[in-house]
């Protein structure tokens, strides 16, 4: 399964987070996350695989961005 959704928040949050907090429609099925800042795959993790030109990967938390190289 493919998700496009926003990158972030109004607030300037990420939406893009390893752990949900809210309600599942479905476990463990979504294979690629498309944003307006990057396509991230996700094999049991976050991985990106691209990313727009101006932007550039951040720390998530105390993780390092895995950049597929």
């Amino acid at each position: 399964m493919i998700v496009l959704v926003e990158h972030r928040t109004r607030a300037g949050a990420s939406k893009i987070v390893e752990i949900c907090t809210l309600p599942l429609t479905g476990a463990s099925c979504v294979h690629r996350i498309i944003t307006g800042l990057a396509v991230i795959d996700v094999p049991g993790g976050l991985v990106l695989a691209e990313r727009a030109p101006a932007s550039r990967p951040r720390r998530s938390g105390t993780r390092p961005a895995i950049v597929r190289p």
